[in-house]
């Protein structure tokens, strides 16, 4: 049986970590981004509160991964980059896990991650979907095909925020897909960035002219009280 290594000097929780950079530090999002290994877009996404919600950060000044020093030092120049502290011991030897287990009690939510992945993330193949989840090809083509049993139950859920999965794994899966169809993943994040950016432009401005203030007509009905008093 093959075997792998666990590098120590390798964040043992990226995305709790960057939720506790979001929430008591002033770092960017690239800053967080680079430290924690996670897309930018990520970031924002955990910033905005639109993935994540519940997951407890994780401080990496207490776990002796990061001095409240360094956090400064990065916090004071938006270029600069944190570094992490190295430890100083050998990779730890890991025996290679045959297919992935899942409790009991998460198995009746693979349906609805599968549906999630099928809805936001086309490009990952069945074959890595079976990876993430730990499921089989049959129920994937089922609920593509919604001939699965209990497929008029079954809501997209983001298979990361019900614990079978990382958003790290999720992203890596991606960029795998993308590059099997033989596109350019940061070109495709980058896209969807200037999309999420057009889009609250847009809202922001809907909700501006649908305030219920009409400027024109304010000042058309003072420059006629001025005309009424002339």
């Amino acid at each position: 049986m093959s075997s792998q290594s666990l590098n120590p000097n390798e964040l043992l929780m990226p995305t709790a970590t960057a939720v506790w950079l979001i929430d008591h530090t002033t770092l960017t999002f690239n800053q967080i981004s680079a430290f924690s290994g996670l897309h930018e877009i990520e970031i924002q996404a955990l910033a905005d509160g639109t993935v994540g919600k519940g997951i407890e950060g994780r401080d990496p000044v207490a776990h002796n991964e990061l001095t409240a020093e360094e956090i400064r030092r990065c916090e004071a120049d938006e270029k600069a980059v944190l570094k992490k502290i190295n430890m100083d011991l050998p990779p730890v030897q890991l025996r290679a896990k045959g297919p992935k287990y899942t409790p009991v009690s998460k198995r009746s939510d693979k349906p609805d991650a599968i549906a999630w992945i099928i809805k936001h993330h086309p490009e990952i193949s069945d074959a890595q979907i079976c990876r993430l989840i730990g499921t089989t090809k049959p129920t994937i083509l089922a609920i593509r095909e919604r001939s699965h049993p209990g497929i008029a139950l079954i809501k997209p859920r983001h298979p990361a925020e019900i614990g079978l999965c990382t958003y790290a794994e999720i992203e890596s899966a991606s960029r795998k897909g993308f590059k099997a169809q033989g596109k350019d993943p940061d070109k495709i994040a980058a896209e969807k960035a200037d999309a999420i950016e057009q889009a609250e432009q847009s809202a922001k401005k809907d909700k501006f002219e649908f305030s219920g203030f009409d400027v024109s007509s304010f000042f058309g009905n003072k420059n006629a009280g001025t005309e009424k008093a002339e």
